[in-house]
């Protein structure tokens, strides 16, 4: 395709959607790269999805086959619950991705994103019984709100979201057991800051694991008072207080993702 084309392309897909669509594909995509360009992407297999601003059933999601690297706001393909496409494009999406995130977007309207990766430090923790540990200030913030899945095969069985939404409840962290790392937030911001928390305690635990024979473990007491930390710490803002830096480094490595 041609650069007209391409640059056809976005503007055709811009005017067609609202102002709040387009800014949220735009969020999004930055967030496709941000996991491409922190290497916790997995090919063309895990994914992350976004409900469409003032809709119940629609929701945006990476067309299969193309890279994180790749993904920009135009080629995000629009769906509803179902999975089935909204609108024309050239892409398909993968069936067993979105089982999971229409499971979660289904049962959890606050859940405006969802992010889940298949990195080695997560399922390497997701293989563990006792799942993540409590021996970093990063494990604290994840595990004040953690929940847990156990594995069922490739995610292609509708009657597994039962399952899969039970187990989450109302969190906002989950290990998908033998499998890998999901978050969900009312904002793309907080669903990357809670992921990129997540997977460095999970980082800090296999390296840690590695080098020593006994960990120590921070104590339930302040596990307990993290959550008000947390709230200090960002100021109340959340994945607010870096979103627009991370933005910045986007648009000056390379801006095409808001295309």
């Amino acid at each position: 395709m041609t650069s007209d084309a391409l640059t056809n392309k976005k503007d055709s897909i811009k005017t067609q959607v609202s102002e709040q669509e387009w800014q949220m594909r735009v969020n999004l995509a930055a967030c496709y790269r941000l996991i491409a360009l922190y290497g916790w992407d997995d090919l063309v297999f895990t994914h992350i999805s976004a409900r469409v601003p003032d809709t119940e059933d629609a929701f945006l999601i990476n067309p299969y086959g193309l890279l994180f690297e790749e993904i920009t706001a135009s080629n995000l393909v629009k769906v509803n619950q179902a999975g089935e496409k909204i609108g024309a494009s050239e892409y398909d999406i993968n069936p067993a991705g979105f089982t999971i995130h229409s499971a979660v977007h289904e049962a959890r309207h606050d859940a405006q994103c969802v992010i889940h990766l298949h990195t080695s430090e997560g399922v390497a923790v997701s293989a563990q019984e006792q799942g993540l540990l409590p021996i970093s200030q990063q494990s604290l913030f994840p595990l004040s709100n953690l929940a847990y899945h156990d594995y069922e095969g490739v995610a292609l069985n509708p009657e597994e979201k039962v399952r899969l939404v039970a187990n989450l409840g109302d969190a906002n962290f989950m290990i998908l057991r033998n499998h890998g790392l999901l978050t969900c937030a009312s904002t793309v911001a907080d669903a990357f800051l809670f992921m990129y928390i997540m997977q460095r305690a999970c980082e800090v635990q296999i390296k840690a694991q590695s080098g020593a024979s006994t960990l120590t473990h921070i104590p339930p007491q302040i596990l307990a008072g993290i959550q008000a930390a947390s709230q200090a710490v960002t100021k109340e803002a959340g994945g607010g207080i870096a979103w627009p830096a991370l933005l910045r480094k986007l648009y000056r490595t390379d801006p095409s993702f808001a295309e």
